[in-house]
């Protein structure tokens, strides 16, 4: 897959010191730095990079990329065949694969995590993703009609209604849906269609599987239950969900409810290269190396500490310090003046890193091998062009109980877009140069894909659509009303703290559309958790956000604005 284009992420690789934080844990062997905390751990319910990044560690899908170029290699099982028509792929789980606990990895818990990832009851972003699997949709959909019938009964028949149905769900999903474990060690997918990408999905975190008994709770010291960890879960008759210590079915609505206790340390069954040793919400997570991974040579070291440190400052001079080996994404005041920094010692040397590039010497190498920096110049921080864009998401909900939203009206958010200036945020405001955009597709990021043009900056053409919309300066004040006086409502732009970045962007929109449109914008901004929550329930009006590809092809985007997808906030 090709990974080009969009917004200049600085990655600092770390290599020294130590600096006093309070209650620093025990030092791992590598360090690094999450400007925020993890959300979840569950990895069909992840979105973010963040918790992503931490699926990769814990668990390990069918497939997985090669870090170097992004192709598909071999992880929990070996590639699949495929059959002549693209449809049918079928995988071979490894012999040795081997839950943390020491259980068999099989077939069958790829097809029940995959089962999981589609139904409704999980909330999870990406099920439509998957969809391109047979009958997956239609799994959805039954599922979902399952949910509304149950919802529209009497009370006192909702109960009984809701086990029936969730006993039903089995029967249905072997029916209908394209995932089949013919074996412990053989699973089928059939699906819709050809998708080349399909196995970059395979390779994606959601698709990882995870412990069923470990999932759903089951008691483990039941004699019946005992064989699920020596032989595999799917020997034995799963217990019902009043028997399980972390799913209930609600009686009101029939849905499936999940608590996540299960994904907490002490809990959580992995299969991939680390354990869950500690987690401390909002100031660290430690993992430690598993034994029982298949591939021991293939873990470089025995310890890993995410450091949840939101303040970049005090980030950097953890790394300065020594005390953090790696910082994935330097924000704030340092990223223009390190890439300066690295670009000066580049400036250098540029005849020497010529050279041992045009010996095939990585870059990364070539810099390693050089002499050390001088002054004012650094060889650590590494800028790499980012598979993703930063983006405003326009609330587009109806009005309800008596509130206007303007921003269902189609001119008003051309109006604001045309009167965005991205150039003057990039020079003036994060002074990286990154690249804008007119199209939520990076340009160039994928092979043979060339996004349409979109709405650049045109300050006149702002007005002119607001006015179409019925919006202009009436009174003289410089701020715009409705034709009967009513003011514009004040714009509520959400950001997240995590990131000094995010407070400039939303500081330099405010006064781009104050001053072109005359409306108020009011700046809200909360911790990456509350961010994450308030997009999902439309708890904002306008929202600076991010997206990152999944896959290598356009519709990793373009899904975002189906009205039926997980991660469509607006």
């Amino acid at each position: 897959m090709v990974r080009l284009a969009a917004p200049i992420l600085l990655i600092v690789a770390i290599l020294v010191g130590s600096i006093a934080l309070d209650d620093t844990p025990p030092r791992a062997d590598f360090v690094f730095v999450n400007s925020s905390d993890v959300l979840t751990l569950d990895p069909q319910r992840m979105t973010y990079l963040r918790d992503l990044r931490m699926s990769y560690s814990l668990f390990e899908g069918l497939v997985r990329w090669d870090n170097r170029d992004f192709s598909i290699v071999p992880a929990a099982a070996d590639l699949p065949t495929v059959s002549d028509d693209g449809r049918t792929y079928t995988f071979h789980v490894r012999e040795d694969a081997r839950w943390s606990n020491g259980a068999p990895v099989t077939a069958h818990d790829f097809a029940w995590s995959w089962r999981r990832l589609l139904l409704p009851d999980t909330a999870a972003g990406y099920s439509n993703l998957f969809f391109v699997i047979e009958g997956a949709r239609t799994f959805w959909d039954l599922r979902s009609a399952h949910l509304a019938q149950i919802a529209s009964l009497p009370s006192d028949q909702r109960e009984s209604a809701a086990t029936e149905r969730w006993h039903q769900l089995d029967e249905a999903f072997d029916r209908l849906v394209g995932i089949r474990a013919l074996d412990d060690r053989t699973l089928r997918v059939r699906l819709e269609r050809p998708a080349p990408w399909f196995l970059e999905l395979v390779a994606f975190g959601v698709a990882c599987p995870v412990w069923r008994p470990c999932v759903e709770g089951w008691n483990l010291d039941d004699p019946g239950l005992a064989p699920a960890i020596s032989s595999g879960w799917h020997l034995v008759a799963p217990p019902t969900p009043s028997a399980c210590r972390w799913i209930r079915l609600d009686p009101a609505s029939g849905r499936l409810e999940q608590t996540h206790g299960w994904a907490r340390p002490g809990h959580l069954v992995g299969n991939g290269p680390f354990l869950l040793d500690q987690w401390r919400f909002k100031r660290d997570m430690r993992l430690v190396r598993s034994p029982t991974w298949h591939d021991a040579r293939g873990v470089g070291c025995d310890s890993i500490l995410a450091l949840t440190i939101s303040d970049m400052n005090t980030a950097v001079l953890a790394y300065e310090a020594g005390q953090v080996d790696w910082i994935n994404d330097v924000s704030g005041a340092y990223e223009a003046d390190l890439l300066e920094q690295r670009l000066r010692y580049e400036a250098r040397h540029a005849t020497e890193l010529a050279a041992l590039q045009n010996r095939g010497v990585s870059t990364d190498e070539a810099i390693a091998s050089l002499p050390a920096p001088g002054t004012g110049e650094r060889r650590d921080v590494h800028p790499r062009p980012a598979y993703g864009a930063n983006f405003c998401v326009f609330n587009c909900r109806p009005p309800a109980n008596g509130a206007v939203n303007p921003f269902a009206n189609a001119l008003i958010r051309r109006a604001f877009v045309l009167a965005t200036d991205r150039a003057t945020i990039v020079e003036r405001v994060t002074r990286l140069q990154e690249p804008t955009l007119t199209s939520i597709v990076p340009p160039g990021s994928i092979r043979g894909y060339d996004p349409p043009g979109g709405l650049g900056h045109d300050p006149a053409g702002a007005v002119t659509e607001l006015r179409r919309a019925g919006w202009m300066d009436r009174d003289g004040d410089g701020l715009v009303e409705d034709e009967h006086g009513v003011p514009f409502p004040v714009v509520d732009l959400l950001y997240t703290t995590s990131a000094a970045r995010g407070k400039w962007v939303v500081l330099a929109l405010r006064d781009q559309w104050e001053r072109t449109l005359g409306v108020r914008v009011e700046l809200r901004g909360v911790d990456a958790r509350s961010h994450a929550s308030d997009l999902l329930a439309g708890r904002f009006t306008i929202a600076l956000a991010d997206w990152y590809g999944d896959y290598g092809d356009p519709v990793t985007y373009l899904d975002l604005f189906r009205s039926t997808d997980g991660n469509n906030d607006a």
